[in-house]
C-alpha cells in the first residue's frame, strides 16, 4: 500500500511553515513602498537637488532612523527571498547550507555597511 502524504493526514516537516515569511515579506514590501513614496515628496519638494540638499535630508534624524528601518527591512525581505530561493531549488543540504550562510554572511556584511554610511552623513 502506498503511503499517501494528501489530505488531513499529510506528514508537514520542515522549519518554515510559510505564513509567518509570507507575512514579513508583505509588511516589508509595504514599509520599502512608504520609504520610497516619502523619499520621492522630499526630493520633488526640495529647491534645489544637490549635495547639500541630500545632505540636509539626511542630517534630520528622523530620516536616518527612518531609512535604517527600511534598510534592515530590505535586507530582511532579501534574506526570506533568497532562503526560499535555495530551499526550493538546491537540493544536496551541504550546498544548500553552504549558499545560506554565505548569503547571512553577505546581508550582514552589505547591513553594516549600508548603517556605516548611513550614520557617517
Amino acid at each position: 500500500m502506498a503511503k499517501n502524504n494528501i489530505g488531513p493526514k499529510r506528514l508537514v516537516v520542515g522549519a518554515h511553515y510559510g505564513v509567518k515569511d509570507w507575512l514579513v515579506q508583505r509588511v516589508t514590501a509595504v514599509l520599502m513602498v512608504v520609504y520610497t513614496a516619502v523619499l520621492f515628496f522630499m526630493i520633488f519638494t526640495s529647491s534645489t537637488p544637490s549635495y547639500e540638499g541630500w545632505a540636509e535630508l539626511f542630517a534630520k534624524q528622523w530620516f536616518k532612523l527612518f531609512s535604517a528601518v527600511t534598510l534592515l527591512a530590505l535586507f530582511y525581505h532579501a534574506w526570506v527571498g533568497i532562503r526560499d530561493i535555495w530551499m526550493d531549488y538546491i537540493k544536496p543540504v551541504g550546498l544548500r547550507l553552504f549558499l545560506q550562510i554565505a548569503t547571512i554572511g553577505w546581508l550582514v556584511a552589505c547591513a553594516a555597511w549600508s548603517l556605516q554610511i548611513l550614520w557617517s552623513v
